[in-house]
């Protein structure tokens, strides 16, 4: 094995990793582009700064998404590893191939891992003095209301179902645009078993809207986006054609997004 990379262990905690090797967990986390600091996988190969004789002091370096890294000070219960252990294939990464059905239980560990924050944690925030200016689209997020626009402009090939789809897929050639249907934060950017490349954005306190199957994603977590924003490129990850799945959701409750659409 590379001096700049290391196997992750049955026990391994980002914290100890980081020790082990002289870093900050932040700079691990940076390093390795971790969604979930809390889930990491027993075989996943992490880049490490090779070990030097001064090594021993980590220099911090700051993590620019909204993570939160929960360890406990001191190192790792026995019990808190058997936690990790049970949650470590509760969110698969990686592509699978053929048609998956879709997840709520996933679509909703998702959300949560980028809206809790426990209060032992490491938070990469703005400092408490900073005051930045409030944006349209931020404002938006206080807003009960929001004036839909459609997503993509293709045909729609499938229809909302309480049993089988919980949101319209929208027919298109693959690198179509796809864009934001309101304004919002994302709140998701990733992979995510089901959906593909998956961007979610919130709008508000009670609104989130679902863009899967992407080819390719075009923002990040926690950037502010404006309604008709191109957030992504149409196409087909872990489906079996080119489409968009686009899903409307009020409190984790998914709603038949043709209600909300303008008619076309």
């Amino acid at each position: 094995m590379a001096k700049d990379s290391y196997v992750v262990k049955s026990g391994d905690t980002l914290y100890s990793i980081a020790r082990e090797h002289g870093m900050d967990p932040r700079e691990l986390i940076a390093m390795n582009g971790i969604v979930n600091p809390n889930s990491v996988q027993v075989g996943k190969v992490l880049k490490i700064k090779p070990q030097t004789a001064n090594s021993s002091v980590a220099s911090a370096v700051p993590v620019t998404s909204d993570v939160v890294v929960s360890m406990p000070i001191g190192g790792e219960t026995s019990a808190d590893s058997q936690r990790r252990d049970s949650n470590s294939e509760s969110l698969k990464r990686e592509p699978q191939a053929g048609k998956v059905p879709y997840s709520d239980q996933a679509l909703a560990q998702a959300q949560n891992q980028n809206q809790t924050k426990p209060a032992e944690a490491i938070v990469a925030q703005t400092p408490p003095e900073a005051k930045p200016e409030v944006k349209p689209a931020e404002a938006a997020l206080a807003a009960d209301e929001i004036s839909w626009v459609w997503p993509a402009s293709g045909k729609i090939i499938g229809t909302f179902s309480e049993g089988a789809n919980k949101g319209i897929d929208i027919a298109g050639n693959a690198g179509d645009p796809v864009i934001a249907s309101g304004d919002g934060k994302v709140i998701i950017a990733n992979f995510l078993r089901g959906y593909g490349k998956l961007v979610i954005v919130k709008h508000n306190k009670t609104y989130v809207s679902v863009y899967g199957h992407n080819r390719s994603i075009l923002v990040k977590e926690g950037q502010m986006v404006t309604q008709g924003q191109k957030i992504a490129e149409m196409g087909n990850t872990d489906t079996d054609q080119v489409k968009l799945h686009f899903e409307i959701r009020s409190k984790g409750k998914p709603l038949d997004p043709i209600k909300f659409l303008p008619h076309r």
